[in-house]
């Protein structure tokens, strides 16, 4: 089997120019991501895909309700569009869009209209200040009608854009802008190697679906996106202390893979949330909630949560390095656990 290492940003590039060539519905539409000669949107991923489809490269007027809305009727009529905002807190300019109309038509059409929709969107701190910075997750995962993911990995990232493309109905798709990769103009401070040995061949990975990263005997850290690596990274600290932590790759954030996380805890009995973003009413507390509602009897204790503080995304560099959860924080908090 041919393989070949991409990262985040080429493995999204490679999987949309695939879907574009399987299937003439499928397009792009977004904020300068089809400027010849430009930056292929904010984080390379549509680079040089106008040249090659320059009728499917849609760039859009800053405008995310409306071009959103566009979308959302381009779907309902059997197109499938894959919309890109520049940065993940511009999707509240589109919310109506989002909320009242990709995520119920299917619904309130009693399943006469589909709405086969792709939404990426770059979350994470990265220098940018609080306004460029958030991890928007917890906004949409309470929305009925929207399944979202959010890649960890560049084999992922391909495999989840391609079962997104084909899903009938709207995929959110998180993307952290510290595991693109992306290079030159775009290169980012405190990047994260996230590339992967990609195969040749088609493949999708399956949305609604967790993955164990790491085995372990004692607690279960629970993880997606960066924070996966930095689970990785205290696995590693912890292991040399003689502590045993399985890590897992939340990786679908709605609908969870209860299967896959409820057999990681009955084999630890301890859990650990690592999230970026506030701690309340985040992603990690409908986690925790779900896990000890169905596996309480499995708990020797209980469940502990590492995310970031109820404030804004600090601007200077030393705080926001304070705001993120780092692999530190994540040993103490399974030292925590297991008191």
């Amino acid at each position: 089997m041919t393989m070949k290492r991409m990262s985040v940003a080429e493995a999204l590039r490679a999987g949309i120019a695939e879907e574009m060539e399987r299937d003439a519905r499928v397009f792009c539409m977004g904020e300068d991501i089809g400027v010849p000669g430009g930056w292929g949107g904010a984080f390379t991923v549509t680079l040089g895909l106008e040249k090659r489809f320059p009728d499917r490269i849609l760039d859009t007027p800053i405008a995310e309700n409306g071009f959103f809305g566009a979308a959302v009727g381009a779907a309902i009529l059997g197109l499938r569009p894959i919309v890109d905002v520049q940065y993940g807190d511009f999707l509240f300019c589109a919310m109506d869009q989002i909320h009242s109309n990709a995520s119920m038509l299917r619904y309130m059409s009693g399943g006469a209209l589909a709405v086969p929709m792709v939404m990426r969107a770059p979350v994470g701190a990265t220098g940018r200040g609080a306004q460029h910075a958030r991890n928007v997750e917890r906004f949409f995962t309470g929305v009925p009608g929207i399944k979202v993911v959010a890649p960890s990995n560049a084999y992922d990232a391909k495999g989840l854009l391609k079962a997104a493309v084909r899903d009938d109905n709207p995929v959110m798709i998180f993307e952290h802008k510290l595991l693109y990769g992306s290079k030159g103009a775009r290169t980012e401070s405190g990047a994260v190697d996230a590339t992967s040995e990609i195969p040749e061949h088609d493949y999708t990975v399956p949305l609604g679906t967790a993955a164990v990263k790491r085995e372990g005997t004692q607690v279960t850290i629970c993880a997606w996106l960066l924070m996966l690596h930095f689970a990785l990274q205290a696995a590693e600290t912890l292991a040399a202390e003689g502590i045993s932590a399985e890590v897992v790759d939340v990786r679908s954030l709605s609908p969870f893979d209860f299967d896959t996380l409820g057999a990681s805890v009955r084999k630890t009995g301890r859990v650990v949330i690592v999230e970026e973003g506030p701690v309340s009413g985040g992603v990690g507390a409908e986690l925790a909630a779900g896990l000890a509602e169905r596996f309480w009897r499995d708990l020797k204790g209980p469940i502990v949560r590492v995310a970031s503080p109820d404030v804004p995304v600090p601007f200077a560099p030393v705080l926001e390095h304070a705001y993120r959860p780092d692999p530190a924080r994540i040993v103490e908090g399974v030292r925590k656990a297991l008191r």
